[in-house]
């Protein structure tokens, strides 16, 4: 009895002390288990072609002591185990949840990761063959995909093991609000934007009848004998049909190829890409998220009306769609509190050969207003940017193509890297970092004052006080490394894809 007495007085002050070690579950911070790697700051890495057997694989290093192996050197190594994915390109990062989710652009396959176990959590059935673009909603209820060779938006809800693919010639960029409420489709080529649906049961059997009997707006809607979710396009409310629903001419983008959401996530900024993707020019359009919410029976409000020539919008209890000019371009883009960090490529003719310039443009949103465009790392028009912040006030972009753009035609001498270091604070580049390919993730290591970057096929650090390359000799991988995510970071915001 006397040495049960002692070592529940030893676990007692252990968990006091917040490390259970030896007599329970050891946490770390926020209520997150230690994982069986018992490392605090891990990034994990998307490899292709790790092998002459394998894809892919997810390769986790500890970002403390930038390193591949545990301290003493075993393990050797560290990944999330269960992987079959081939040639993944993305990771969306959601350690707030202890998740993340894994696409495997040569399989077509999704796979959910469990960062509190290492390991993988299931891979997404239902989709329509290779996307184009997809996510999952943060609760991992609502998988929402774009097939482009397909030409279908999928709407996967997991909680019911059901999936609905939804006709829209063309398709090939989704957007998902981080509340995972609303869904926005994309086709390319376009100035039309797209949302899905759920049903109710009443609208079930009102829809029933084929496309004769859909709401104006929609597009399709899927099964057609039993409908549970339609895909409407945005469409001005200048009428309203017998069922409740607004309609009227098509609400007019340019060249539309992603939405960001505002910090109350009561509004989406649909960004129009404009000349980069063949279009006219670059805006970002305010939308309000609540009339296209695609849970049942959570809608509410209307839409924008296409900016009337003359008076009001048709019907008065709409107003007139926002547009804000974005004069550098506005492919991608990231949204702090008031302030929207817009990313985009601007067309100059060099000796008669069209080619592009990468820029960035700071907006208030307290007065919906653009500041002049600052010049960094060129890209590959309408190709998705990398963007994310990190500490000391620094934004973080990484592009691909940058060899195709302005700088490299003009001044290979003066710089043309696909990385740009922005100070958030001075609102200046500090630095263009050297180049050594495509960068095609970046992962923010928050309080430890330092990015992971995958350029090149290959990983590499950076400081964030100055921009100084960090030793990446022992996190360097075997094989093709693509994304990169820090798994213990505080928030879902820490993430270059969502």
């Amino acid at each position: 009895m006397k040495k049960r007495s002692l070592w529940i007085s030893a676990c007692a002050a252990l968990a006091a002390a917040v490390a259970l070690a030896g007599c329970g579950t050891e946490y770390y911070f926020a209520g997150r288990v230690l994982p069986p790697s018992k490392l605090k700051n891990r990034v994990l890495i998307a490899i292709q072609n790790p092998g002459i057997l394998a894809k892919g694989s997810l390769e986790i290093v500890d970002a403390y002591y930038d390193e591949r192996s545990a301290y003493n050197g075993s393990p050797p190594s560290f990944s999330l185990s269960g992987f079959g994915g081939a040639i993944p390109i993305t990771i969306q990062n959601m350690p707030e949840e202890q998740a993340g989710a894994i696409y495997g652009s040569a399989d077509g396959s999704f796979t959910t990761a469990d960062y509190q176990g290492e390991k993988t959590s299931g891979t997404a059935s239902g989709l329509n063959g290779p996307s184009s673009s997809i996510f999952i909603t943060r609760n991992r209820s609502y998988i929402f995909a774009a097939s482009q060779a397909a030409h279908v938006f999928t709407a996967v809800n997991q909680t019911l093991g059901s999936s609905i693919g939804l006709s829209l010639p063309g398709v090939y960029r989704v957007s998902v609000n981080p509340g995972g409420s609303m869904a926005l489709a994309f086709v390319q080529n376009s100035n039309y934007a797209y949302y899905p649906r759920q049903l109710s049961a009443a609208q079930t059997t009102s829809y029933s009848g084929g496309p004769s009997t859909w709401p104006r707006a929609a597009v399709d809607c899927e099964p057609q004998n039993a409908p549970s979710w339609c895909l409407f396009q945005m469409q001005s409310p200048d009428h309203v049909d017998a069922t409740g629903n607004y309609y009227g001419a098509p609400l007019v983008f340019d060249r539309p190829v992603k939405a960001v959401f505002s910090a109350d996530g009561s509004t989406a900024y649909i960004l129009n890409c404009g000349a980069e993707c063949g279009g006219s020019t670059a805006s970002i359009s305010l939308v309000p998220v609540a009339p296209i919410i695609f849970l049942q029976g959570q809608q509410s409000g209307i839409l924008p009306c296409n900016l009337p020539a003359n008076g009001p919008c048709p019907d008065s209890n709409a107003k007139p769609m926002v547009n804000i000019p974005i004069p550098g371009g506005a492919s991608n883009a990231l949204v702090d509190t008031s302030t929207m960090y817009v990313v985009g490529q601007q067309p100059r003719v060099i000796q008669g050969q069209t080619l592009f310039a990468g820029n960035l443009t700071v907006v208030n949103l307290g007065n919906n207003t653009a500041g002049s465009p600052v010049p960094i790392s060129d890209g590959q028009p309408g190709a998705m940017s990398r963007m994310i912040e990190a500490d000391d006030n620094t934004l973080w972009i990484g592009m691909t193509g940058c060899t195709t753009g302005v700088r490299y035609a003009t001044n290979p001498s003066s710089g043309y890297g696909c990385l740009t270091m922005y100070n958030t604070s001075t609102n200046k580049v500090v630095l263009l970092e050297p180049y050594i390919g495509d960068a095609t993730g970046i992962a923010a290591v928050t309080g430890l004052h330092k990015i992971y970057a995958a350029e090149g096929g290959q990983v590499y650090i950076y400081s964030t006080t100055n921009g100084s390359s960090i030793d990446n000799q022992y996190v360097t991988v075997t094989g093709t490394a693509y994304d990169v995510a820090y798994m213990d970071a505080v928030t879902d915001t820490d993430n270059t894809v969502y």
